[in-house]
């Protein structure tokens, strides 16, 4: 089994566990886009931003990893939740910075996260969607992650805004590159 939380690497991308000394570099990422905030469960705006990574990485179900491009700093993904008597576990608080979006980035960090979680021993991942964000349901859907359904009030973000969750999910077995060994 390999360790969910090492380093990885991926097509032109890779991801270093989350140290202190990424902190300012996130920082200045998650604020090149203050709007986006409002669609996500947690803010990471400049007003927010410590107390909610630190209580991510205070978190003992979650990873935060710090993704790059090439040698650029690209933003941060997670993984959350971690059932491991279920084998199931979430990849969440994706952030991209703004000139990343639409290029083929996402698909390959979603990948190299997925087949270290596959590789890790699970058999099920998880993404939960804010119903409102539609840019990020597409994105499942092009990953070929299967749309389960909508959980209705699910979660109140930092907002106050009541959230409706749209839950995608990809097993090992539908995988295509863990198919194509």
């Amino acid at each position: 089994m390999t360790d969910l939380a090492a380093p990885m690497s991926g097509e032109g991308c890779r991801a270093e566990p989350f140290a202190e000394h990424h902190r300012e570099a996130l920082r200045a990422a998650c604020a090149e886009d203050g709007d986006i905030w409002a669609m996500y469960g947690v803010s990471y705006d400049p007003d927010h931003f410590d107390a909610s990574i630190d209580r991510l990485i205070a978190d003992p179900f979650a990873h935060l990893f710090m993704l790059f491009d090439g040698d650029e700093f690209a933003g941060m993904s997670a993984y959350l939740n971690r059932l491991d008597a279920r084998q199931t576990i979430e990849i969440g608080n994706t952030f991209y910075r703004p000139h990343l979006r639409g290029t083929g980035f996402n698909a390959r960090v979603k990948a190299m996260m997925l087949e270290r979680a596959f590789a890790s021993g699970y058999r099920r991942v998880l993404f939960c969607v804010d119903r409102r964000n539609a840019r990020s349901q597409a994105a499942m859907r092009n990953l070929g992650a299967v749309r389960e359904g909508v959980l209705r009030a699910d979660r109140i973000t930092w907002t106050g805004h009541v959230r409706d969750t749209v839950l995608f999910a990809i097993l090992r077995d539908e995988w295509p590159i863990a198919n194509s060994r």
